[in-house]
């Protein structure tokens, strides 16, 4: 008689069929230009139909009775799209914060964050882009009412508008390893 300790459980195929609608496949337009992030299911779709070409898998697949087609991971769109116009990222404080990535621009630290005008405005500084950086409440009150050369505080980096395009909106916020080599990273 066989006992269940002699039965071996068949391995566990990867299989994503719930998974399908998770947004998760990166699409290219024809010109390698990164345009959006869709579900698995949408790229499915448009890699049968023939509108995208799929350049990077990801370890899933899909099994249907007659095909087992490896889940894309990356895929190009076969004919360019052209993108509408991007609109310019709104000024304000959080955008502030998300450009200098959370941190003080004098010291680094990500502490009691605070904005800082580089030329203050009291002397004639303007409350745009190139002149508000992120500051800790320690280095914006050494600082004072001088600027970085004056009070000896230079810039980690130099404040200008982002320009974040397509990546405005977060949609590529946690990539995936194998989208780094198309979106720069």
């Amino acid at each position: 008689m066989i006992s269940r300790k002699d039965v071996q459980p068949e391995p566990r195929r990867p299989t994503v069929a719930a998974d399908l609608n998770a947004p998760r496949v990166l699409v290219l337009n024809a010109s390698y230009e990164p345009l959006h992030v869709t579900s698995a299911k949408r790229a499915i779709t448009l890699v049968q139909y023939g509108v995208a070409e799929i350049l990077e898998n990801s370890a899933d697949v899909v099994r249907s009775p007659s095909t087992v087609m490896p889940v894309p991971s990356v895929i190009r769109l076969r004919r360019y799209v052209r993108r509408p116009r991007v609109h310019p990222v709104p000024f304000n404080r959080r955008n502030v914060l998300r450009r200098d990535t959370f941190t003080c621009q004098y010291c680094g630290s990500a502490e009691e964050l605070t904005l800082d005008h580089v030329l203050p405005r009291s002397r004639g500084g303007r409350h745009t882009w190139d002149n508000v950086v992120t500051a800790c409440r320690t280095c914006n009150q050494r600082k004072g009412n001088r600027t970085p050369e004056e009070a000896a505080m230079p810039l980690r980096t130099r404040p200008r508008a982002p320009s974040f395009g397509v990546y405005a909106h977060g949609q590529f916020a946690h990539w995936q390893p194998q989208w780094s080599r198309y979106l720069g990273g």
